[in-house]
């Protein structure tokens, strides 16, 4: 099925974000917008799986790069921060909607912190009264003290971190706000070094019904596993579209 991939660029608070729009042929599609992982990118590897799975499900997929990532605008160290995703999340919605090639029905996707964005972008869209159809997040935290991996050192896309960078910037506690949330599908490995898994359990155990906990067995915190990612590519795509029957 041929789809059709827009570039285009939004603003969040005074940065110009990056993104891609990709549309199935059908008119007037539902919308799922994905939000990346800590280091991550619109280019990461779910994100792309999804910019090809979802059009062939008739769902338009909007993917983009946070602030200080990517091709966006911003510092990583200094703009990097929940409540700063969770405003790119929601000012990347909006744009999109905008955009006039989707209809106004939605759900949030994320990876990593990228699922912790969706999880605090839900409870900040429900205080304007607009409701998500649904989520789907991998590996998500949901109180930042249980992560056992912090990723201090340089790379080739930042400098070193200090150890305040997360102090200050990411530390939060946000499973009382699962409470709110139904039509999730939650990934998580048993052997996530990063993100343990007892984060999957806790969103699992407060969300509403409808809602699917799948626990990869040896899974990692990349989900690099062929049959977990083949799972993902099945169990997503399949799970949005129940959310926009």
């Amino acid at each position: 099925m041929k789809t059709n991939s827009i570039k285009t660029e939004f603003k969040s608070e005074n940065k110009i974000l990056k993104g891609i729009l990709h549309l199935p042929q059908s008119e007037n599609p539902p919308l799922v917008i994905g939000s990346h992982g800590l280091e991550g990118s619109k280019d990461s590897a779910k994100q792309t799986a999804l910019a090809k799975l979802l059009p062939g499900a008739g769902i338009a997929f909007f993917r983009f790069d946070h602030r200080g990532c990517g091709e966006s605008d911003g510092n990583f160290e200094i703009d990097t921060s929940l409540d700063t995703r969770s405003t790119d999340m929601i000012n990347g919605l909006n744009h999109a909607l905008s955009l006039n090639h989707t209809s106004r029905r939605f759900a949030l996707f994320g990876s990593s912190l990228g699922g912790a964005t969706c999880i605090e972008t839900w409870g900040r869209l429900a205080l304007k009264n607009i409701t998500p159809l649904g989520m789907v997040i991998c590996a998500a935290p949901v109180k930042s003290i249980t992560i056992e991996k912090i990723p201090l050192n340089g790379n080739a896309h930042r400098p070193a971190l200090p150890l305040s960078f997360f102090r200050d910037n990411l530390l939060f506690d946000i499973s009382a706000k699962t409470a709110s949330i139904n039509n999730i599908l939650i990934f998580h490995g048993d052997n996530d070094k990063t993100v343990p898994v007892e984060n999957g359990y806790n969103i699992y155990n407060n969300a509403k019904t409808p809602k699917k906990l799948i626990i990869q067995k040896n899974g990692d915190h990349q989900m690099s596993n062929d049959k977990d990612q083949q799972d993902f590519n099945r169990e997503a795509p399949a799970w949005f579209k129940k959310c926009f029957l």
